[in-house]
């Protein structure tokens, strides 16, 4: 049987963003991270939260949506080749992140101050730099 998936994966190479190349796959949880961790900024404090917190809002549910999102990057990661230890890594940051959001109504507090997502970007960069660092991006932070 012949492989018929071949001219579609072409098609996502071309889109802009859906490439499976480490720059766009870079792009990708960057972009995702900041919606999960850095959104809006708080006025008078000036600290960013993002979904995974306001989240949190809804009692198990709103866990659950943030620790699939959060699940995303290590699907990213394994797609880009990481290892099975770094990929634990960031399973657990997700894990955690989901028990601590599981607290109804209180569960935002510590995820305001354990962001996961930030975490997992953080080794996926790390990993992307010694392995593709054609792909580093210099910025201000």
């Amino acid at each position: 049987m012949a492989n018929t998936t071949k001219p579609y994966h072409a098609a996502f190479d071309r889109l802009p963003g859906l490439g499976r190349d480490p720059q766009a796959v870079r792009k990708r949880v960057e972009a995702l991270e900041h919606v999960l961790e850095r959104m809006f900024v708080i006025p008078g404090i000036n600290r960013p939260i993002g979904l995974d917190v306001l989240l949190d809002v809804l009692p198990v549910a709103g866990s659950l949506v943030g620790a699939a999102l959060g699940s995303y990057l290590i699907w990213e990661a394994r797609n880009l080749g990481m290892s099975k230890w770094q990929m634990a890594r960031m399973a657990g940051n997700v894990g955690f992140d989901a028990l601590l959001g599981a607290i109804p109504w209180v569960g935002a507090i510590p995820d305001y101050f354990f962001r996961s997502n930030s975490r997992n970007v953080k080794i996926i960069r790390r990993h992307l730099d010694k392995f593709h660092p054609s792909t580093a991006i210099l910025d201000g932070r």
